[in-house]
């Protein structure tokens, strides 16, 4: 018999089986029931999260003889037609390889065609967001007013690259990423009835990787179970996909947030020497960075992890802080798109890798402990006060440079005994704004004026965090909590104190062994 590929032999045949997108199938459900079916359709959603399933069984509802509360039989003449193909009243059009002004005209000039058989005539177009615009232009009219026996239903992945004549002429449904556990709980399904052998967290792992799409989880499951002999299980599966041991993964961070770059490019170059993929290596780095994050403000862990992974997590999390974790996350991002345009990869990921290493990518109250602890343990000395002149037109030189900032910073410490600040983070942890909190969690609030709050930022502000700051519902949230506290309504003005502190001196590199000249006041 022929071999049928899971995705393909498990599709579901009715709304109930169509996982995680019960917000659509019930509504879907009762617009049969009711009789109250629309002409046209726009499923959109992530890939493998059951559109075009959804669709067919769709398709099949209102066209079925024996219809049961909504749902197709899949049992009379029209419904096993449709399922093995032979009906021609269900047309299937794949958009991406039919895009032109001539396919579309075809359909146009059929609908008036009164179906052969079944009682609506269905188009269902797939990847439509590939048509092009003269065929999207062909298509308005006929979608618009279509004649009562013909149906729309109209699938894409990218929305956006429709155009808004188009959407409004469809009735749209928001296919969301399927919950992992909802995958889960089918992949277990699936291998009882294949009787295939698994672990608990081969299941977790795959539900993992497929990111919100069932479709993926059963390739990857297929690909584990070809050999047919021993459980699949975790390490079979990173083998499979090309993902390194947690162990390679961990340790690649943990060096990273002690400065180890021997350690860190130790442990690069076993993974290298595997045979792994690098850009498999940046994204498991980021979700395991993500996941420290995540510890350190929910205390919660994914339950991929064993027991030793979490103890791991645990230590790294009472290593680093919030700011160091978000910006090595984001100079990995820009790690990972730098290596896709680079014909030598695995040495601009070494290079990153060292980079991330160096003090450079510590805050500068973290340098600055970090050198003094170097030279009160010897590991670095400084040479001999200068004489006191130089040192006293040292300070005045200071002293003259920046009187604003002085002012400002007198200003600063006046303004620092409010209390508000401490209640305003503390409501973002307590309602879950995970983002928002962790990017201000190292900020100060500062009383401006009557009307202004200053939210300081002493180790600077990234770009990415000024993203999430800035976005408009989170800075809605942050001024109702800023107005709670003041009692009034107040304006919010991100400062960014990392411009007026000074640079530490470039010796601040220890691993470089250069002397440091200090005046010892």
């Amino acid at each position: 018999m022929e071999y049928t590929a899971l995705y393909r032999r498990f599709r579901p045949m009715n709304f109930k089986e169509i996982v995680g997108q019960d917000h659509i199938t019930t509504t879907l459900r009762n617009q049969i029931i009711a009789d109250r079916v629309g002409h046209a359709y726009l499923f959109t959603g992530c890939r493998g999260c059951g559109k075009t399933s959804s669709a067919k069984v769709l398709a099949r509802a209102i066209n079925c003889m024996n219809p049961k509360n909504g749902e197709p039989c899949n049992e009379c003449e029209i419904c096993k037609s449709a399922l093995d193909g032979s009906l021609t009243d269900i047309v299937e059009m794949d958009a991406a390889s039919n895009n032109s002004v001539d396919d579309v005209r075809a359909i146009r000039d059929e609908v008036n065609f009164l179906p052969t058989i079944a009682k609506y005539r269905v188009y269902i177009i797939d990847e439509v967001h590939m048509l092009s615009t003269g065929a999207f232009n062909a298509l308005l009219k006929t979608l618009e007013e279509p004649p009562k026996h013909v149906k729309f239903i109209l699938a894409t992945t990218e929305p956006q690259k429709l155009p808004a004549t188009i959407l409004s002429r469809c009735q749209r449904f928001d296919f969301g990423k399927i919950p992992d556990k909802d995958i889960a709980a089918n992949l277990e399904k699936i291998c009882k009835e294949c009787e295939i052998k698994y672990t608990e967290g081969a299941i977790n792992l795959i539900s993992e990787l497929s990111e919100g799409a069932m479709r993926d989880a059963l390739s990857i499951l297929e690909r584990c179970a070809q050999d047919g002999e021993s459980s699949i299980d975790e390490e079979k599966i990173k083998n499979l996909v090309g993902i390194p041991k947690i162990e390679y993964i961990a340790g690649i961070v943990e060096k990273i947030v002690e400065q180890d770059a021997e350690g860190a490019l130790a442990v690069t170059k076993q993974v290298i020497d595997e045979g792994k993929d690098i850009g498999n290596l940046l994204w498991e780095m980021i979700k395991y960075i993500r996941d420290i994050l995540l510890f350190i403000v929910t205390k919660e862990v994914s339950n991929i992890y064993s027991e030793n992974d979490i103890e791991k997590i645990k230590k790294l999390a009472d290593k680093a802080n919030k700011e160091r974790l978000l910006k090595i996350i984001y100079s990995l991002s820009e790690l990972e798109n730098e290596i896709k345009w680079s014909s030598q990869k695995n040495i601009v990921f070494q290079v990153g890798i060292l980079k991330l290493c160096s003090t450079q990518g510590m805050p500068l109250e973290e340098r600055i402990t970090k050198l003094e602890n170097a030279i009160a343990n010897g590991v670095i000395s400084a040479p001999k006060a200068e004489n006191k002149s130089a040192v006293s037109t040292t300070r005045a030189q200071n002293v003259n440079k920046s009187p604003t900032n002085t002012a400002n910073s007198a200003k600063t410490v006046t303004k620092r005994s409010e209390d508000f600040w401490l209640n305003v983070i503390e409501s973002l942890k307590e309602q879950r704004m995970p983002m928002l909190y962790s990017n201000l969690a190292n900020a100060r609030g500062v009383l401006l004026d009557d009307m202004t709050v200053g939210i300081e930022f002493p180790n600077g502000l990234t770009s990415f965090g000024k993203g999430v700051i800035e976005k408009p519902e989170n800075m809605a949230k942050l001024k109702e909590l800023v107005s709670m506290e003041c009692k009034k309504d107040m304006r919010i003005k991100l400062l960014d104190k990392k411009e007026e502190q000074p640079e530490v001196n470039p010796a601040e590199e220890l691993n470089l062994g250069i002397d440091i000249n200090m005046i010892d006041g």
